[in-house]
């Protein structure tokens, strides 16, 4: 510990470090884990170690996207964190209270209105996207007051499957005539954090109107910002997005950034996507090596909790278009685990 402090202290006093809007004490934590980068950056990416240490780039963060193809080990250093969020999905999602199977409402939306009744499908899908699927739990009543006991939550040997499967034709009336039934979950209201990395280790399904996505929104409710850690286009197998978006105070445009990248096994194999988000940039992780970062647009000022979500048919999300009859009639979102962690000395 000595020897990492004086290491530390040694490249501080040089004035070699280029990160910016960090403290000392985390840019000696930074220093302190890539001296020990080979004990600590080569944990098994099929666990969710309590500790972890990601490379990151240490050039200035550009408000343009950027994507790595591989970052030089001289402009690069380890930024080491702790565990403070982990579901391994042993266990119903409900079961535990990390997770709610809806979106959340204002403080006045009564809590009724997110179990049945007209417009209790609001908070159980995005209209304005064209999804076309309704998310349903157990409890949920549709347009009744009667739970139909409807269960797109699966788990089997640690794995969670989001199953979305169409929607019976004697329920199409009590279920706001949507094509599919599939599910939500987030953790707004009981889990948050500002700044930190946030992964999920998960194959990709495929087809015609399927759209999986992990991603963050603020915990007050605003919209942007949105970090959209993971989103997958159905109709072109092995590929997914990872992006941006925020708002320009100015003129209240939204703005986005972000890239495609193909994994063409990831239907099939487990993988791990990731962000981290500093107080100077937001970078995006695959199987924990950086793709690519954009510096931190205006807005991202609150905590953000976690959403993972399969949706069916998009609007506007290009590579995923409406269902049809060439969609499969079960689809399943299979989610090893989910993790969250927060920098050491934030």
């Amino acid at each position: 510990m000595i020897a990492c402090n004086d290491k530390a202290a040694a490249y501080l006093t040089a004035g070699r470090s280029r990160v910016t809007n960090v403290t000392p004490r985390v840019l000696a934590t930074i220093i302190c884990a890539a001296a020990l980068a080979p004990a600590i950056a080569q944990e098994d990416p099929k666990t969710a170690p309590t500790e972890l240490a990601l490379q990151v780039t240490t050039d200035p963060a550009t408000i343009e996207c950027r994507r790595f193809e591989k970052l030089d080990a001289i402009s690069s250093a380890f930024l080491s964190l702790h565990r403070t969020f982990q579901d391994d999905f042993d266990e119903h999602p409900l079961a535990s209270g990390k997770w709610v199977p809806h979106y959340a409402g204002g403080a006045a939306w009564p809590e009724a209105r997110y179990w049945g009744g007209d417009g209790s499908d609001f908070k159980r899908k995005d209209a304005w996207n064209g999804e076309q699927q309704i998310y349903v739990d157990p409890r949920y009543g549709g347009r009744g007051t009667t739970p139909l006991g409807l269960d797109p939550f699966k788990v089997r040997d640690g794995v969670l499957s989001i199953v979305a499967s169409r929607t019976p034709p004697e329920l199409k009336p009590l279920l706001f005539d949507n094509e599919y039934v599939s599910g939500i979950l987030t953790t707004q209201n009981s889990f948050s954090q500002k700044y930190g990395y946030f992964e999920i280790r998960s194959k990709l399904p495929v087809g015609m109107g399927v759209w999986p996505a992990f991603w963050m929104l603020a915990n007050d409710g605003g919209w942007p910002p949105e970090i959209d850690v993971l989103e997958g286009r159905g109709e072109r197998p092995g590929n997914l997005a990872m992006t941006t978006h925020w708002r320009l105070p100015s003129t209240g445009r939204i703005e986005s950034c972000g890239f495609d990248f193909l994994r063409p096994d990831a239907a099939d194999a487990f993988h791990d996507y990731g962000v981290l988000w500093l107080k100077d940039r937001i970078v995006y992780f695959i199987d924990r090596k950086p793709v690519s970062d954009i510096k931190v647009p205006v807005g991202f000022d609150d905590p953000m909790y976690m959403i993972v979500n399969l949706a069916m048919g998009a609007k506007y999300f290009q590579g995923v278009g409406f269902v049809d009859r060439a969609t499969p009639n079960v689809v399943s979102f299979q989610i090893d685990r989910i993790s969250a962690y927060q920098i050491d000395g934030y």
